[in-house]
């Protein structure tokens, strides 16, 4: 009966059920990840991550609780994920952070992924309404900050904006349209702030 009232509060399109497919721990982390930057970008206010509890892991030691577990305290430090909690033994109820903490988030050492090229040429394939608004976001982002906002700042700001939020945008027919979709939601919530 619980996964009826699961299913009537999160919707199937914000729950991810990782026990019935019995991943390791390393395919579960990459699934949840690739969930949690998708909801981020969907704007999903909670979802649900079924884990399981790790009975019919081989020793009866979980595998993929803790995995997950790993992947949502990395995602929370990068701006992916605002917080979580046990729904039960076997899942988690995440809400998903804003799309502008992508921006906010410390970078790291460890993370070189999250270092964009310093080649503005990256973004010439890319729609003029796609540039236009990642140029409104780098503009308003260096704004916030207090930085200047000369040619080559909101340039190399244009493609670190575009690599944090590319990197959370599935592949698809529509993937620079949803990455337009997602700057102009970041920008909203830029916007908000002040």
């Amino acid at each position: 009966m619980s996964a009826a009232f699961d299913e009537l509060r999160f919707g199937r399109e914000n729950a991810l059920d990782l026990r019935s497919s019995l991943p390791t721990g390393a395919e579960a982390a990459a699934r949840a990840e690739a969930f949690l930057r998708e909801r981020q970008m969907a704007g999903a206010g909670e979802v649900l991550v079924v884990t399981g509890r790790g009975n019919q892991s081989e020793g009866g030691v979980p595998v993929v609780r803790p995995a997950v577990a790993r992947v949502l305290k990395a995602m929370r430090r990068t701006g992916v994920v605002s917080n979580w909690q046990e729904h039960t033994p076997g899942a988690f109820v995440v809400t998903p952070a804003p799309i502008s903490a992508l921006f906010e988030a410390p970078r790291r050492h460890r993370d070189a992924s999250a270092e964009a090229p310093a080649d503005p040429e990256a973004l010439a394939g890319l729609d003029g309404a796609t540039r236009r608004v990642l140029r409104d976001l780098a503009i308003r982002a260096l704004d916030a900050l207090g930085a200047p906002a000369g040619d080559s700042f909101v340039q190399d700001e244009m493609v670190r904006q575009f690599s944090l939020l590319g990197r959370s945008i599935p592949p698809g027919r529509d993937q620079e349209r949803r990455l337009r979709a997602a700057a102009a939601v970041a920008l909203d919530e830029l916007d908000d702030v002040v």
